[in-house]
């Protein structure tokens, strides 16, 4: 047991049985109100919904397939391609049969492709077909690579595998980035995700009852984040229409028109841009009122031309916006609060099924990320890491899973208040969180580019901002002898580091640096590790260029 500093634990609430399990709202619904809308998907200009009883339709249908094809309990199973009705789909019928769903996002490389395939050996696969040609020769069994959408040949008696599904079974192996940069599967059961999809919903009943209760899901459903909204929603009975291209958010706010919106600062920055040019000189005067609101001074909302018509822009029914993923910018956190936008923050890591504390309309707390949710304790080691207990912890990493651990050490920093809000100071490990809430692992990257012969060192830079970066220092021999243009020859190295990662987490923009990164001046440990708060506070005039514009 550590001596701590600080501790916040919250009562349980919605309790998950041994028998609960991931599909038991779809068949819940499909039963007491079929006709009810689960998803909606694009169709042209217009939305096409899906009842409860169709969703339900389509995963038996999915899963008499799997199981015609062999797939059994505890079998792996990737799925590849955007967020779409199809990709639920195929998750939901993988979890019926008693298997296992392993994600993959859309944007990953060939070589993230076929790591996960090759660690998670998947019996059978979706994908979508213009990434088929990064999975050709990776399943054992080319006739189990199956298209998204398509229907499966084959019936079979999928409900005695269904009641043979239990809380505390493998649900999904979600992979993620390590500080190595090597990706890890993280097993999550069906308790895990369960307890925190409806613990959330049951926490947030201004967004989830609300009359005609609705949300876009932009976020990929290989993200934990997305997959546990998905369930949170489905549980709930709210309308989700499910985007598979997050640029088509903004325009589509008007026309979908949802109550609140789950996301990360990247949205909130995207949408922020998006109506600048239609507001003018209102921006600043509803970032100062939203100070005014978030510091006390002021209480009232705004009103006028400006501010009804960003309401509109927004879908005019928008109300909150959970915000999770990384660090939200301030100035962006008081323009929405001065539009009448409630931002609540969120805070987890996949290891807790991305989900430890929540913020709620009723307490919300701006600056923080809210309370621990459900039956989850947070505390405050000595040394100000994060540590976290719950029924929403993993049991370990495929393959060989150690069991729930008695505190998940986050590598994260940050205090609790004496009402129990955490807010997050910092972080002891080295992965990088963009705007967008994508994790970006520097080492793959920094090393791949100290490979190249007019590199003599470099940082990746990213860190609660919209893309990658990377300050660049020259070997000055190197590029005495080099035959060519240096700046061409450094592009050509920033190329061949981004080969290794997916578009969310290559380097988009680079500044070679004068001189080099040095003990004598602080840049580097007397083991030559960098030392990246210094970096960035030396450099701090070529980091806002990078992002400038």
């Amino acid at each position: 047991m550590h001596e701590n500093h600080a501790v916040a634990q919250t009562p349980p609430l919605v309790p998950i049985a041994a028998d609960d399990t991931l599909t038991d709202a779809l068949f819940h619904y499909a039963t007491v109100d079929p006709t009810r809308t689960a998803f909606s998907s694009r169709a042209g200009l217009d939305w096409q919904d899906v009842t409860y009883g169709e969703l339900a339709d389509r995963v038996r249908a999915l899963a008499g397939g799997l199981v015609a094809a062999g797939v059994g309990p505890g079998d792996r199973v990737a799925i590849l391609g955007p967020t779409s009705v199809d990709w639920a789909a195929a998750d939901l019928a993988v979890l019926l049969v008693g298997a296992v769903t392993v994600p993959i996002y859309p944007t990953a490389s060939a070589e993230q492709v076929r790591h996960v395939l090759r660690d998670a050996t998947p019996a059978a696969m979706f994908v979508v077909d213009r990434s088929r040609p990064m999975v050709d020769g990776l399943i054992e069994a080319p006739s189990l690579v199956w298209t998204l959408g398509a229907e499966l040949p084959g019936t079979a008696d999928i409900e005695t595998r269904r009641a043979a599904v239990r809380a505390d079974d493998i649900a999904t192996i979600v992979y993620t980035s390590g500080t190595t940069g090597t990706p890890k599967g993280c097993l999550l059961t069906h308790r895990n995700i369960l307890h925190a999809a409806v613990n959330v919903v049951a926490t947030q009943p201004e967004l989830f009852q609300a009359e005609n209760a609705s949300t876009l899901l932009f976020l990929p459903l290989a993200h934990v984040y997305g997959r546990v909204v998905m369930f949170g929603c489905l549980s709930a009975g709210v309308r989700t229409g499910l985007v598979g291209d997050a640029g088509e958010l903004v325009g589509q706010l008007p026309v979908f028109q949802p109550n609140f919106l789950y996301g990360v600062p990247y949205v909130l920055e995207k949408i922020r841009k998006a109506v600048r040019a239609r507001i003018g000189d209102a921006e600043q005067t509803l970032v100062d009122h939203g100070r005014a609101v978030r510091t006390g001074i002021a209480s009232e909302q705004p009103t006028g031309p400006a501010v009804d018509g960003l309401r509109a822009l927004l879908g005019g029914r928008l109300r909150h916006m959970i915000c999770g993923g990384a660090s939200l910018d301030e100035s962006t956190l008081d323009f929405f609060t001065g539009v009448g936008l409630t931002v609540l923050g969120a805070y987890g890591l996949t290891e807790t099924t991305s989900t430890v504390t929540m913020s709620a309309p009723a307490t919300n707390r701006l600056g923080t990320v809210g309370r621990p949710i459900p039956d989850t304790t947070v505390m405050i080691a000595p040394d100000g890491e994060i540590l976290v207990q719950g029924p929403h912890v993993s049991p370990g990493y495929w393959p060989a899973p150690d069991g729930a651990p008695e505190w998940v050490h986050t590598g994260d920093l940050g205090t609790l208040d004496d009402d129990g809000y955490l807010r997050i100071t910092g972080r002891r490990k080295e992965i990088i969180v963009t705007s967008g809430g994508k994790n970006v692992a520097p080492a793959p990257l920094e090393d791949r580019l100290r490979l190249h012969p007019l590199v003599a060192n470099c940082m990746i830079v990213g860190e609660g901002r919209p893309y990658v970066t990377a300050l660049i220092s020259i070997d000055t021999a190197a590029a005495d002898e080099w035959p060519g243009d240096v700046t061409a020859g450094v592009q050509a190295a920033v190329d061949a580091a981004n080969e290794l990662v997916s578009r969310a987490e290559s380097i988009r923009r680079f500044y070679v640096i004068a001189g080099d990164f040095t003990l004598a001046r602080g840049h580097l440990t007397p083991s030559l590790r960098l030392r990246r708060a210094v970096v960035e506070t030396d450099f701090a005039d070529e980091i806002t260029f990078l992002y400038a514009g």
